[in-house]
């Protein structure tokens, strides 16, 4: 009896031994990736420091140096000077902040429309062959056609308004939302889909329950992209012909060869352009919050 307690009693201890030990080995693995984490984290941003100022550096040395013509090119220190002016002096056509919101107004009702546009056409075509069959040639026809031709026939046939370059925005996003809101159809569980029909699910619950949830991926990741280009489309069409907006400014400058004020107003668009990202970043968390992370999102916990 005395022998069997004690064996119990070692065998325990045994045990939990290996338990502390474990424990200790898990917790040294996850101290390991917080500090790789860390580590590539301060990495990161020094790279993203170091990159701009060696560019803006280089940049700046070479123009004011002669070895790159700032006529052409402009100037880093020049150019900073042209974005302080558009604030503080304005610009032919009103304050910058009216510009700014002309071109974000084209832009922001662009991409509603086209984002809007793209999901319903890509969820019609992508649940019906037949008639994804039929539109097929047409609309690959109607995405060769040079959006610029298309720019010029709005400005034609709509004038120098704002409803000109909301229609070339839309365009641009519409294209690009379509192709990942069908694929994204395309790309649902059929087995899943069956199973839903047999419990008794109407098309419109399959859709609702099933392929707009599966597809919701495929959306909001082109959404990213849509909205550059629904940025792309207004300024195009305000080159085109307008009367205010970032697009104006920008043919103004070059038809005084301006090149400073031209990258001036590039910046501001970019600035506009992230702060759009990252709230549709925001949204896509929001949204998707229901999916799996991904295995780059599961590696960062």
């Amino acid at each position: 009896m005395t022998t069997t307690a004690a064996g119990t009693s070692m065998s325990t201890v045994d045990a939990s031994r290996r338990s502390v030990g474990v424990e200790e080995t898990e917790e040294g693995i996850r101290a390991a990736t917080r500090r790789a984490r860390r580590r590539h984290a301060a990495r990161m941003w020094l790279g993203r420091i170091l990159l701009p100022i060696i560019l803006i550096g280089g940049w700046q040395v070479s123009t004011a140096t002669g070895v790159v013509d700032k006529f052409f090119y402009g100037q880093p220190s020049m150019i900073w000077q042209a974005l302080v002016s558009l604030f503080t002096n304005g610009t032919a056509f009103g304050s910058i902040w009216f510009n700014l919101a002309v071109t974000l107004k084209e832009a922001v009702f662009g991409f509603l429309l086209g984002t809007v546009g793209g999901i319903i056409f890509g969820l019609l075509l992508g649940q019906n062959r037949l008639l994804s069959d039929i539109c097929s040639p047409y609309i690959k026809a109607l995405n060769s056609v040079p959006r610029i031709i298309l720019g010029s026939i709005f400005v034609v046939a709509f004038g120098l308004g704002t409803f000109p370059k909301v229609l070339l925005a839309a365009v641009l996003v519409f294209f690009i939302v379509f192709f990942n809101a069908f694929q994204g159809v395309r790309e649902v569980n059929q087995d899943l889909v069956a199973n839903v029909r047999v419990l008794g699910a109407s098309p419109l619950q399959v859709a609702r329950h099933v392929t707009i949830p599966s597809a919701l991926t495929w959306i909001i990741a082109s959404l990213h992209t849509a909205f550059g280009f629904a940025i792309i489309g207004a300024l195009v069409g305000e080159v085109l012909g307008s009367q205010a907006g970032i697009g104006l400014i920008i043919v103004q400058a070059q038809g005084h060869f301006d090149p400073n004020t031209v990258f001036a107003a590039m910046i501001l668009m970019a600035v506009i352009t992230l702060v759009a990202e990252s709230l549709l970043s925001i949204l896509e968390k929001r949204v998707l919050s229901w999916r799996p992370p991904s295995r780059t999102e599961a590696q960062a916990i």
